[in-house]
């Protein structure tokens, strides 16, 4: 065994290049705090032979006490376990105490969403004089509202994916898993007459959305292009192009659509995957609840 088993552990860490710095000094503080944590408590060493069980879940309960995070708390309980798993490995310890251990549940991060009522004032169409790539940003932001579609399905589409007769979009998403989206004929017509302009700069592309030089748009283009449209509504982080399809997804929950149709409109293969949407719908109810009920 190291003198410094921690800082023999972080050597390691340094040499593989499997972590930033950031993440290494990471581990070290974790590390560090529960060698403190077992000095101060139980007297013991990091890997003092002594070291159990019960000591790492002790530790878990004080952080809990002093209001430390679910996520903070696994982090540090990852750290351990790595840590030993390390030595274990070579043959220098016998058994990890983190075996075993429960942490704290994290609690899931519920999507985050744009109302209807602020996304309308991005829906308003541009004039009919305005360039190509003023219609191909405002037509990015409706197409991801009103479809749902994710953004690689949405840069890969090309002109064919539309199925005028049906009046619908045809999506490849995961696995290569064909749906069908209806449009509106509102939005059809709109990116007819979107193609018409681009036709005019850059005839003959397959692609939907292009870039200003021609090519088929870029994951980077799109983020940014849609993120000056929302940062126009909003402020802060929910400015990116997923926003919209959760948007998307709890606009139809909130009013009535069944969740097996959202379900399909999205292109998830498990019911599981559509449910964390009903969440926000049951978050409106309670506001309006305690907005409403004199008694709430």
């Amino acid at each position: 065994m190291p003198a410094n088993p921690v800082l023999s552990f972080l050597d390691y860490l340094r040499y593989e290049k499997r972590f930033s710095t950031h993440t290494v000094e990471a581990y070290g503080r974790d590390l560090r705090q529960f060698q403190a944590y077992l000095l101060e408590h139980y007297e013991l060493q990091l890997l003092e032979t002594g070291v159990r069980h019960f000591h790492v879940r002790s530790w878990i309960v004080e952080l809990v006490d002093l209001g430390r995070s679910s996520r903070s708390i696994n982090r540090k309980v990852s750290s351990l376990r790595s840590f030993y798993k390390h030595y274990l490995l070579r043959g220098q310890v016998d058994a990890s105490p983190c075996e075993g251990i429960e942490t704290p549940k994290i609690p899931s991060r519920l999507p985050k969403a744009l109302s209807a009522d602020r996304l309308a004032g991005l829906l308003c169409p541009p004039e009919e004089g305005a360039d190509w790539k003023v219609w191909r940003a405002y037509l990015l932001v409706k197409l991801l509202y009103l479809t749902g579609i994710r953004r690689g399905e949405l840069i890969s589409l090309k002109r064919a994916n539309l199925d005028r007769g049906r009046v619908c979009l045809i999506v490849a998403g995961k696995g290569n898993k064909e749906r069908m989206i209806p449009l509106g004929k509102e939005l059809l017509g709109e990116l007819n007459n979107y193609m018409r302009k681009q036709e005019e700069a850059f005839p003959g592309r397959a692609h939907l959305f292009l870039t200003d030089k021609g090519l088929p748009i870029t994951a980077h283009l799109v983020y940014r292009l849609v993120t000056e449209q929302l940062s126009q509504i909003t402020s802060g982080k929910y400015r990116h192009p997923h926003v919209l399809r959760h948007s998307f997804a709890t606009t139809l929950l909130n009013e009535g659509a069944d969740l097996n149709a959202i379900k399909e409109l999205l292109g998830h293969s498990s019911l599981a995957s559509t449910q964390v949407y009903t969440h926000n719908s049951v978050e409106k109810l309670k506001k309006i609840y305690r907005d409403s009920h004199p008694r709430a």
